[in-house]
């Protein structure tokens, strides 16, 4: 039996061991979960986000192109999502239009382009290869974050290509990088109930392993919230560690929410605001080796965004620009998700915290800690 004593003396050397710099083990992620005060893992979290960038928030300017959200996977949590077999009740589009889509930003000093979608049959990989070649001739500078493993498992395994040789073929394409999603739950238990017939655990891994053996970094995400429990937490994130001990290639730890509307776990409730800031605050004290630790704020909501600065959260993401429909059909607090520079960048402010504008690689383009607000809106306006 533990008694209250154990768990004290437990969470003292947690502390111990994150203040000397030394790594948690999988127990004492555990501990934290079951034991541990908000106010506890938050100190914590937020003495390793102080170390490692001071008060530095950053953000991006991007925006996101979705070119189908017809499927032929049945995720159980997805809202987003048509079957392939009632593909008139969702949308496809073509090349031109989704070049017609950057076009719109002509002239305008957004760093970044984020494509993401369903996985439909018909859009192969040499269709988002001669899409990558399209955005690239009308916009060589603009960086290319596209495609999720589940969508690089389905196209390479139709092309009959490795991981390897498939990246290949789309960075010759113009990618640039790989966001984090389809990862959810890599436990087997929960994979099999929410998302039992996409890419698994090992695939997705591998995937991003193969991207960071040829210079290409990445992002990883987490789906928390719904049917899991701690433990496939941890070793959801212990998965993610040993391979950025291997290959040093991801860029950022972005813990996603669950959802719960119009899906078919909406019988799941959702997670509540104390939860969601004790899950971002010991996934930064327990991923060690993660340079950074991201907020998505159109999934939280911006006031809970902003709050997560103070649970080792370094970034919160770009201005988006109204431009995904993936969170907004799940519920989530932002139903038309857009913010401007001006608007980011007094976000930050307010919690104290000093915003700088990045590239996707964490470049830094514009330090506004350094800018009055008033300046900002004027050279937006």
């Amino acid at each position: 039996m533990i008694t209250s004593t154990d768990t004290s003396a437990g969470l003292q050397l947690i502390a111990y061991k994150v203040k000397a710099g030394q790594r948690i083990t999988d127990q004492d992620a555990l501990l934290l979960f079951e034991k541990a005060s908000l106010g506890f893992v938050g100190s914590l979290a937020n003495g390793i986000r102080e170390k490692m960038h001071g008060d530095t928030t950053y953000f991006n300017r991007n925006f996101h192109i979705e070119p189908t959200n017809v499927c032929v996977f049945s995720c159980n949590f997805c809202s987003y999502s048509k079957l392939y077999a009632k593909r008139e009740e969702g949308w496809e589009l073509s090349i031109d239009q989704m070049l017609h889509m950057v076009k719109k930003y002509d002239g305008k000093p957004v760093t970044e382009v984020h494509i993401v979608g369903g996985v439909h049959p018909k859009m192969d990989l040499q269709f988002f290869a001669d899409l990558l070649k399209a955005i690239k001739a009308h916009r060589p500078g603009l960086h290319i974050k596209a495609f999720t493993a589940v969508e690089y498992d389905y196209m390479f395994r139709k092309a009959k290509m490795t991981a390897e040789e498939g990246l290949k073929f789309l960075i010759e394409a113009g990618l640039d990088s790989i966001p984090g999603g389809g990862a959810e739950i890599f436990h087997p238990e929960i994979r099999e109930k929410i998302c039992a017939d996409k890419v698994d655990a090992d695939g997705w891994l591998a995937i991003h392993e193969a991207a960071h053996k040829l210079g290409l970094h990445s992002n990883a995400t987490m789906l928390y919230g719904h049917i899991e429990k701690f433990e496939h937490r941890v070793d959801h994130m212990r998965r993610l560690r040993e391979l950025q001990d291997r290959t040093k290639g991801f860029n950022t730890f972005i813990p996603l929410k669950f959802r719960n509307k119009d899906n078919d776990m909406s019988n799941v409730p959702e997670s509540s605001v104390v939860e969601d800031m004790k899950m971002y605050a010991i996934a930064r004290i327990y991923l060690d080796n993660f340079p950074h630790l991201k907020a998505y704020w159109p999934m939280l909501g911006r006031q809970n965004a902003q709050l997560t600065l103070s649970f080792g959260v370094d970034d919160i993401d770009g201005t988006i620009d109204d431009t995904t429909k993936i969170y907004s059909m799940a519920g989530s607090e932002e139903q038309n998700p857009s913010m401007n520079t001006a608007e980011l960048v007094t976000l930050i402010k307010q919690a104290k915290r000093k915003p700088v504008e990045r590239g996707t690689l964490y470049n830094v383009i514009n330090d506004y800690s350094v800018i009055d607000i008033k300046e900002v809106n004027a050279a937006l306006n």
